[in-house]
C-alpha cells in the first residue's frame, strides 16, 4: 500500500520533466524560426497530452466496463471531462512555466553593448 505513493511520485516527476523538455524543445524551435508567439503554444503543446488521457478512458469504458443506463453514462463523461480538463490545466501550466523560464534564462545572457 506505502509503495503506491512512492510508484505514484515517480510518475509524476517522469511526467513534470517530460513535460517541460517538450515544451522547451518546441518553443525553441519556434525561437529559432524566429516566431516570437511561444506562449499559448507552450501551453497547448504539453496539454494535449490530455487528449490521449480522454482516448484511453473511451477505450476503458467501451472494452473494460460493463455501465448501462444513461445516467451512469453521464456520471463517468462528467467525472472523466472534468479529470481531463484538470490534467490539461496542469500539464499545460508545467509546459508554459517552463517555457518561460527557459526564454527568461536565455535572452537573460544575450548581451547588447
Amino acid at each position: 500500500m506505502y509503495y503506491m505513493f512512492g510508484f505514484l511520485l515517480l510518475a509524476f516527476v517522469v511526467l513534470v520533466v517530460v513535460c517541460a523538455q517538450t515544451s522547451i524543445l518546441l518553443c525553441y524551435f519556434h525561437l529559432c524560426s524566429e516566431d516570437y508567439r511561444w506562449w499559448w503554444r507552450s501551453f497547448f503543446s504539453t496539454g494535449t497530452t490530455a487528449f490521449y488521457l480522454f482516448l484511453f478512458s473511451l477505450h476503458y469504458f467501451v472494452y473494460k466496463t460493463t455501465i448501462t443506463g444513461g445516467l451512469s453514462y453521464f456520471v463517468f463523461f462528467g467525472y472523466t471531462f472534468i479529470m481531463v480538463f484538470l490534467f490539461w490545466i496542469l500539464s499545460g501550466t508545467i509546459g508554459f512555466l517552463a517555457c518561460l523560464l527557459f526564454v527568461r534564462k536565455i535572452y537573460a545572457i544575450v548581451k547588447i553593448d
